[in-house]
């Protein structure tokens, strides 16, 4: 692209599905701009946020039950139950298959909406990246609270970007002291306006809104609301570790063919790509 901007009109995306689309309209209509160093990171960060989405609506369909730390309860088969209420991985058990029991076995599992998401967040990244470097990067999981093995990398910032497959939060700013699990629900983005929150389920930012203002202190008038924390995985740092084999990269190439996608722009400086 030798420096020089590039309208999406004039871009072919081979291989992009709607969902993915989708996420990168977003991308482009967002007030942040998007660094990647190829276009091989964009379509990973594509991918792996459809497969963000896949989990929150799969942990859903699992039976997996809303628990306080102090009611939390795992697979002991693969998991030990520590006394703070957090899952240990059991020696000579792979990460892979401890993340995966979790979706097969739902109802064996009892767990709070932070735990949640990280558990979301290791199962997308299970289905983006090798298999074997997941077991390797992800030994000794631990799963308790917002804790998570460095390699997963979440980021968090402030701003209004909300893009399927991010962790928002809705606060509670008035809740009853006697319930401090309601303090607030840690949601994913799953479209424009839908979000799944473990205990809660899936939502609109309004219902979500309606199910914590029924768990606020008595004769409160303050509402809960969507704030502007925004979580997300490293996409560009776990890209390294894609599996080739099971999945060819995205190929984004030039072409004359039209595009829906005509408000976003590509722009190379160097050897980094920009998106805005």
């Amino acid at each position: 692209m030798n420096g020089q901007a590039v309208d999406i009109n004039q871009v072919q995306l081979a291989g992009v599905d709607n969902q993915q689309l989708n996420i990168l309209e977003r991308l482009g209509a967002s007030s942040s701009v998007y660094r990647y160093d190829s276009y091989d990171q964009l379509a990973f960060e594509l991918h792996m946020r459809v497969a963000t989405v896949q989990a929150a609506l799969l942990l859903q369909e699992s039976n997996a039950s809303f628990a306080t730390f102090e009611t939390a309860r795992c697979n002991e088969q693969y998991w030990q139950l520590t006394r703070q209420g957090g899952f240990r991985l059991k020696p000579n058990v792979l990460p892979q298959i401890g993340i995966d029991d979790i979706f097969l076995q739902g109802h064996q599992y009892a767990f709070e909406c932070a735990v949640a998401i990280v558990i979301i967040f290791y199962k997308a990244t299970l289905g983006s990246i090798d298999k074997s470097l997941f077991n390797l990067l992800f030994a000794n999981l631990y799963l308790f609270s917002w804790q998570y093995d460095e390699d997963l990398d979440l980021r968090t910032h402030e701003g209004d970007d909300f893009i399927p497959g991010d962790c928002v939060y809705f606060r509670n700013p008035d809740y009853d002291p006697a319930s401090p699990e309601w303090q607030g629900e840690n949601a994913i983005v799953i479209d424009r306006n839908l979000f799944f929150g473990h205990g809660i389920g899936l939502k609109t930012q309004q219902g979500m809104i309606d199910i914590l203002n029924t768990k606020r202190r008595r004769l409160s008038q303050q509402s809960a609301y969507l704030d502007r924390h925004i979580t997300r995985p490293n996409y560009n740092y776990l890209s390294q570790f894609r599996s080739l084999a099971d999945r060819p990269p995205v190929r984004l190439s030039f072409s004359s063919s039209t595009s829906p996608l005509a408000e976003l722009i590509f722009a190379q400086v160097g050897s980094r790509l920009f998106l805005a």
